[in-house]
């Protein structure tokens, strides 16, 4: 499948804005079973300096600074992407990947090879999922046992995710605590994504954040809507003898082809789509629009 994907980020600045330097995670990434056929980041005003370079996991960053007033800052990633997931290794094929336990898979990863070291960093803290609570560890407990195959264990817990959880735009920030979100059972997929980070990480497998979009039908004889979709995130899972398999709690699937993965790090701290600072006073606001339509 091929899709084409806007995502505008405006912010309105009430005084005006005299220097802003800002970071963006926008570009999505050419990996098996992704190609990135086309890729057009428009901003205005007009950056004075700007530069394109890889971070520490791969992602492809854009670093801009705007030296002149503005009171409006638009920041438009158009892409041209080609989904084919078929082309990626497939979990349910894999003998060894599929029915690995908990305790054989802890127990290869204190091996020391290049692609075993690279994977532990997963395992430590991260900005966002730092001190784990004793809640979220039972929480992951309950469905990773030391003999049952990592898989199936993951699989269950982005089932119950997205059955116990309740999606709540309105209750979260990114900096609302990963206890807060245990405790009321709601927020969006950022949160659901991190709380599943969190469970996986407490009982020594690697994880990873994974921050992209997915294309969403609209209900039957409804047309879809311009702006009517949003950045999206899922978790996913380090299985030795097989590699990364993504979930999505949110929705409650193996990504496919309606994921498209832009980037992935530790925690959303690591892949926010925009960030950087401003030098200004007064209020500001921030409004965001993503488009995904797919080719015909």
């Amino acid at each position: 499948m091929e899709f084409q994907v806007s995502h505008t980020t405006n912010y309105d600045y009430e005084s005006g804005v005299t220097f802003c330097h800002n970071i963006a995670t926008l570009k999505p990434k050419t990996m098996l079973g992704q190609t990135l056929v086309d890729y057009q980041l428009e901003i205005t005003p007009t950056p004075t300096e700007i530069s394109e370079r890889l971070d520490f996991f791969g992602n492809t960053i854009t670093r801009f600074s705007i030296q002149k007033h503005h009171t409006e800052l638009k920041v438009t990633a158009k892409s041209k992407i080609l989904r084919d997931f078929t082309l990626q290794p497939n979990i349910e094929e894999s003998s060894t990947g599929k029915t690995i336990a908990l305790a054989e898979a802890i127990n290869a990863l204190k091996t020391n090879t290049p692609e075993y070291i690279d994977v532990k960093q997963f395992i430590l803290e991260s900005i966002f999922i730092a001190k784990i609570s004793p809640e979220i560890k039972a929480y992951a407990e309950a469905s990773f046992k030391p003999n049952r195959p990592v898989f199936e264990a993951a699989f269950e817990l982005m089932q119950r995710i997205y059955t116990e959880f309740e999606f709540d735009s309105g209750f979260s920030t990114i900096a609302t605590p990963l206890h807060e979100v245990m405790k009321e059972k709601k927020g969006v997929c950022q949160d659901f994504a991190q709380i599943a980070i969190a469970c996986v990480r407490s009982i020594g497998l690697p994880a990873r954040y994974v921050s992209g979009y997915i294309e969403t039908l609209p209900p039957p004889g409804k047309e879809k809507l311009v702006g009517t979709d949003a950045s999206h995130a899922w978790f996913s899972v380090y299985i030795p003898t097989f590699g990364w398999v993504d979930f999505d709690p949110t929705n409650n699937q193996i990504p496919k082809n309606q994921h498209i993965t832009v980037s992935w790090g530790r925690d959303y701290y690591d892949v926010p789509p925009l960030k950087g600072v401003i030098y200004s006073t007064g209020k500001n606001k921030m409004k965001v629009a993503v488009d995904i339509r797919p080719e015909v």
